[in-house]
Order: C-alpha cells, then structure tokens, then sequence
C-alpha cells in the first residue's frame, strides 16, 4: 500500500474499530512523529471513543517528566532505543485511562544519526493490558517525512497484531 495520509487515517480508523470491540482505549508516546500518530486518529470521527490521550515527548526531559522513563535508562541506552520506548508506552498506560498503548522514538533525519544509529532508525513498544510490553527497532528509507510516515503505520499495524483477541 503507497503511504499517504488518506492510508493512515484508514488504518487508524480500522484500529479503532479494533478498540471499540474490546471496549479499549488508546495512548501514545511519540517523539520522532511529533503527534502524528495522535493527529491521524484524531482526524477519525468518532475517535473520542476509543482515543484517550497522546504524549508528545519529544526532548528527554518530556519523556521523564510525563511519563517515568528513568535518567538511568536515557543515559544508558539513549533515547532512541527499546529500552526507553518500553518505559514510554508503560509510562503511557499508567498516565491514561487505556487499555492499549504504543511509543515511537527515532531519528528521522536528514541529520542526527550514527554509525549504530543512522537515519532512519525508529524503536517502536507496545504495552496492552495483561501482557508483557513489546519492543522492535525498525530502519526505514526515505526524507523525513517518509520515515515518520513509515513509522506511524507500523505502529498501528504492530497494535492491530498485538490486540487480544474480541471475547
């Protein structure tokens, strides 16, 4: 499917449907995309329903301060890493009414990168009630529009995968 706008909003509409059978609602930590994630569910009318809140957690103060990621886990594995994105969505939950959470964290470009970091690279986690939280690191290609793009989708993809099964 060729990203666009009009794809995500489909995928995050499906996603909500997703919730609302389960009675579920959504947060998310987002550092890279800047709350686009949170802009194209909220563009879904109905959202309300199945939304909860969106934490744009961009400096490592942010994520600290709204949601508990520890000093110690920024100093020792940085900001772009599973470890933190964990603590993001954890945070996420423990800070919201939902049932459901994801964290992005990456480097978009076009600067910022390294040899073990490069462009393109976006730690992604996934915390659902009464499951142990997920964590993957994807590198995607592209400006970087097309990487923050990349990765909201593969977030709500990854979310759709992880959801119980409707009782």
């Amino acid at each position: 499917m060729a990203l666009n706008q009009a794809a995500m909003e489909r995928l995050a509409a499906e996603l909500g449907v997703a919730l609302l059978q389960r009675g579920w609602r959504l947060a998310a930590a987002e550092s890279c995309t800047g709350g686009w994630a949170a802009q194209a569910i909220t563009a879904i009318p109905g959202s309300s329903a199945w939304f909860d809140c969106g934490f744009v957690t961009y400096s490592n103060e942010a994520k600290v301060d709204m949601l508990g990621v520890d000093l110690e886990t920024l100093a020792r594995f940085g900001a772009v890493s599973e470890a933190t994105v964990r603590e993001m969505a954890e945070g996420a939950l423990r800070k919201s009414r939902a049932q459901a959470s994801f964290a992005i964290s990456g480097i978009a470009g076009p600067t910022g990168g390294s040899d073990s970091k490069p462009v393109g690279t976006v730690c992604f986690a996934w915390a659902v009630s009464c499951q142990a939280t997920e964590s993957a690191t994807q590198r995607f290609d592209g400006n970087r529009r097309l990487v923050r793009m990349q990765a909201v989708e593969y977030a709500f993809r990854q979310l759709l995968a992880r959801l119980p099964a409707v009782p």
